[in-house]
């Protein structure tokens, strides 16, 4: 594992200096200014990120699965794991529902009795709350699940969601070996359920084990886009990431089983000091919390090979943008993290690969801008200098710069490249619908990605920068349905992209037009932003794709039964609730009784 993250790193630096070489060669060729330092310098960290990600795929390409073991453990296991789903001002019908449908897969299991569902609200508004309480009694009654599934709701939600699942582990860890921490959005097969127990169970030092998450329920051509390229190339690209971190890995912060003792010994999280965004609670808990177990000596893993785990995502990018603040600000905040004591050195990198992830826009986005003011800052050319008797002219380094231009578009576009082509000439394709349709989604989504990448460039440029001069994200609530996005919203939200793609266009027109082809892929999409945003989130459209197979994925081809279970449960439970309540029930609520919890 050492010599394979040593050749790792190695690869990424080299590749990153032989393009940072090839642009100082090309840059420099007719003379060299301090500009040209910074855009160098610029250029070479944002190839280094490039690089740490198409060798992460190719790790992931040239890997293979975890394959369960064929063995069966001799003892039969009495490990209590408790499923555990954090809420926070969510649609209470559509978590009850997801929680239904897998409490009824677990219960035609012969391990039933080995798992409690706990509904862990954090929600802070009264008509949420209120809503969460009646459904939680609705579903009771449906399930006969008294005493098995569990719902509180904190007053005060200290902490976030790492405060809402320490709160659960003070209190009612003890009676649980594991517990699985779901996402409010989050749907699990049953029998992937137990396979991660059984793992656990195999392995004593095993402390945290992650599933891979892949997209489902999105109507949106944005959310349809995010939906296929999470069932086409996640599963490759977290085989990359099992390859390197080994038994350093990554938690996402949901769909993965914890050990209760050593995350309760191990995962106490500090108060940073100060004020947000920098100090107060720690927002993205999950990685600290995975340094922290592997700190303690335990192993922590991600099994890209555990199939039937799934998650919903935000439908527009404006939503996207929103979670992505909050992501932001906790990853940035892991920079006071760093220099923590007894640290693994992989823990430590993936930290600082967790803040690159953000830095990363920005920084592209300032080597745009000096590579505009170059030829407007340069000087004039003198062909007839001082010390030589005879003119001297320009260099063209053509080739450099095409070689360079090439590079780059390898490091972009090569492992989706190869990860499409092998998913479409093998039997995966039949997940997908077929060959054609896996080249044309994955065709389509490149170009899609293209556009909205300046779109989502400038949205987390903007983050850093709140960031930085200490603007606050807080833990807005999100909201996950398919609902049109007026062109006026999405106007509101993008209205400074606008004006920053004209100045852009007319800028480079009127004082460097040599390179106006070169900045049109980057201005229009800014220019057209709240048409682009307000296309991509309308479900309409996405319905239309979806007649035309486009961006289909396996769980539409093939619906697995807990998430048809889900439907069929969010629809009952909607009307159960529009339903008048009787008149016993509202009696006893306003004398008080205790919550059913």
């Amino acid at each position: 594992m050492a010599a394979r993250r040593l050749a790792f790193i190695l690869a990424a630096v080299v590749l990153a200096l032989i393009a940072a070489w090839l642009f100082f060669v090309v840059v420099t060729a007719n003379g060299i200014t301090y500009l040209h330092f910074v855009q160098i310098g610029l250029l070479l960290v944002c190839c280094l990120w490039l690089s740490w990600g198409f060798i992460t795929a190719l790790v992931g390409i040239l890997s293979s699965d975890r394959q369960p073991s064929p063995e069966k453990r001799p003892v039969p296991a009495t490990s209590r794991t408790a499923i555990l789903m954090p809420i926070y001002n969510e649609d209470a019908t559509a978590v009850f529902a997801r929680v239904a449908a897998m409490y009824e897969e677990l219960r035609q299991t012969r391990d039933f009795h080995r798992f409690d569902v706990y509904i862990l609200s954090d929600s802070t508004k009264a008509e949420n709350v209120t809503e969460e309480r009646r459904t939680y009694e609705l579903l009771l009654g449906e399930l006969s699940a008294a005493g098995r599934i569990y719902y509180r709701n904190r007053e005060k939600n200290i902490g976030r969601k790492a405060g809402n699942i320490a709160d659960f582990v003070t209190n009612s860890g003890g009676a649980y070996d594991y517990m699985l921490i779901l996402d409010a959005d989050s749907l699990m097969r049953a029998e992937t359920i137990i396979e991660m127990v059984g793992r656990m169970d195999e392995e004593e030092d095993l402390a945290l084990l992650q599933s891979q998450p892949l997209i489902i329920g999105r109507r949106t051509p944005f959310g349809r886009a995010l939906q296929f390229s999470a069932a086409l190339f996640s599963p490759i690209f977290s085989r990359g990431i099992a390859g390197l971190q080994g038994h350093e890995g990554p938690f996402w912060g949901h769909n993965a089983i914890i050990r209760v003792r050593a995350f309760a010994a191990s995962c106490g999280l500090p108060t940073l000091p100060g004020k947000p965004p920098f100090g107060g609670h720690i927002l993205s808990h999950d990685y600290v919390e995975a340094a922290l177990l592997a700190r303690a000596g335990y192993k922590v893993r991600v099994d890209p090979d555990l199939e039937g785990s799934y998650e919903e995502a935000p439908t527009n990018i404006i939503e996207y943008a929103k979670r992505d603040r909050r992501w932001c600000q906790g990853n940035l905040q892991h920079a006071r993290i760093l220099a923590a004591p007894g640290l693994k050195m992989w823990s430590r990198i993936s930290l600082v690969a967790g803040i690159m992830a953000y830095l990363a826009s920005p920084i592209w986005l300032m080597f745009l801008i000096v590579s505009l003011l170059d030829p407007v800052l340069a000087p004039e050319p003198n062909y007839f200098p001082a010390n030589s008797l005879f003119p001297v002219f320009p260099q063209p380094e053509t080739n450099k710069a095409l070689l360079l231009l090439f590079g780059i578009f390898v490091l972009l576009l090569l492992p989706k490249t190869l990860i499409s082509l092998g998913s479409a000439f093998t039997e995966r394709r039949k997940d997908f619908g077929g060959g054609f349709v896996v080249l044309f989604g994955a065709f389509v989504e490149l170009i899609l990605t293209s556009i909205l990448a300046p779109i989502m460039m400038m949205f987390q440029s903007k983050a850093v920068y709140e960031i930085l001069i200490g603007a606050d994200a807080g833990w807005p609530s999100t909201d996950r349905d398919d609902d049109y996005m007026p062109l006026s919203t999405a106007f509101k939200a993008s209205w400074w992209m606008v004006l920053s793609g004209a100045v852009v266009l007319f800028s480079t027109y009127t004082y460097a037009p040599d390179l106006m082809l070169w900045t049109l892929p980057i201005a229009v999409p800014l220019v057209t932003a709240p048409l682009m945003i307000s296309l991509t989130g309308n479900p309409a459209l996405g319905d239309m794709l979806r007649w035309t197979s486009l961006f289909t994925t396996p769980f539409e081809e093939h619906p697995e039964p807990v998430i048809l279970a889900s439907s069929r449960w969010r629809e009952k439970l909607s009307e159960l609730v529009s339903q008048p309540r009787p008149q016993k029930a509202m009696m006893e609520q306003s004398e008080g009784l205790p919550d059913p919890a």
